[in-house]
């Protein structure tokens, strides 16, 4: 509309005019085509990026969730699976559980806005946009490592920093001395700041792969932080603890004493730097874990 109202001349036209506005008016004349319309980016000249990775990687985020939270409810009453503290918990209904999951606001609805922003502004390294090739393994393990590094390193100053600072970050999650897996992403909104986002943020800038390690990425890393905070054993956790992956059991620890395992996928940084402590070493903890 903008370009017709361009090439039209003003009223009243003379008729050799007319002649020429039959001229424009034709739909194969190159001053004006129906053949393909301007995108809105184009049309603002803004180069947004195509969201469809964007809504591809939410999906994928989600449908882990669903299959978290399916398995955690046939933990829950049907696999008869140990519970990691001896303390009892609240009896609270699954519905609830899962709502108060989802509608935390430090949670998935800020990252959702981190990675909406992250995207459609281009703050991604340009590989991110690319659909070529598949899930790459080697990136992959790389995103998760140097994640869990730099949230365990933010984690560790949030404890240690300044008493200020802990509380008005990450103590608010410390309220959960027994955590269910449904507290998972139950903080403040600068506990999730500090301890997701940057290091998601900077991991981002280090390991340049494509969209499809990417989403492989958002999906593992989600639900091993939702599962790691479930108040049941897992099957694999004997593996798992055997070449250092961290364990609901491990994370447990961690809310109980405050002052060991800040690691959450991997359980290497803490015994790099002396700050592991084992599930079976805690008294308040059943012992079948």
């Amino acid at each position: 509309v903008l370009q017709w109202m361009h090439t039209y001349p003003r009223f009243p036209p003379s008729p050799l005019d007319e002649r020429e506005h039959l001229k424009v008016l034709r739909l194969d004349t190159p001053t004006m085509s129906f053949t393909s319309a301007p995108s809105f980016a184009s049309a603002l000249g803004s180069g947004w990026p195509s969201p469809i990775g964007l809504f591809s990687g939410i999906f994928a985020v989600a449908c882990g969730q669903v299959v978290v939270l399916s398995y955690h409810y046939w933990q829950l009453y049907y696999s008869g699976c140990t519970r990691i503290q001896k303390a009892t918990m609240e009896p609270r209904s699954f519905a609830a559980g899962v709502i108060s999951h989802l509608k935390q606001p430090e949670g998935f609805v800020l990252l959702g806005a981190y990675l909406a922003g992250t995207w459609m502004f281009n703050v991604m390294p340009k590989s991110y946009y690319s659909w070529e090739g598949s899930v790459n393994v080697v990136h992959l393990f790389q995103q998760l490592a140097i994640v869990d590094f730099l949230q365990t390193f933010m984690h560790f100053v949030e404890h240690k920093v300044h008493p200020k600072l802990y509380q008005v970050s990450h103590k608010p999650h410390h309220r959960f001395l027994n955590p269910s897996l449904f507290e998972a992403f139950n903080g403040s909104i600068a506990d999730t700041v500090f301890m997701i986002l940057l290091p998601l943020a900077c991991t981002a800038q280090l390991v340049h792969c494509n969209v499809w390690s990417y989403m492989a990425f958002g999906t593992v890393y989600a639900s091993w932080l939702t599962l790691i905070h479930s108040e049941l054993t897992h099957p694999w956790d004997p593996f798992f603890r055997t070449i250092g992956f961290g364990t609901a059991a491990d994370h447990h620890v961690h809310h109980r004493l405050f002052i060991y395992n800040y690691g959450h996928l991997f359980t290497w940084w803490d015994r790099l730097f002396g700050t592991y402590r084992s599930p079976l070493a805690v008294e308040s903890f059943n012992k079948d874990i």
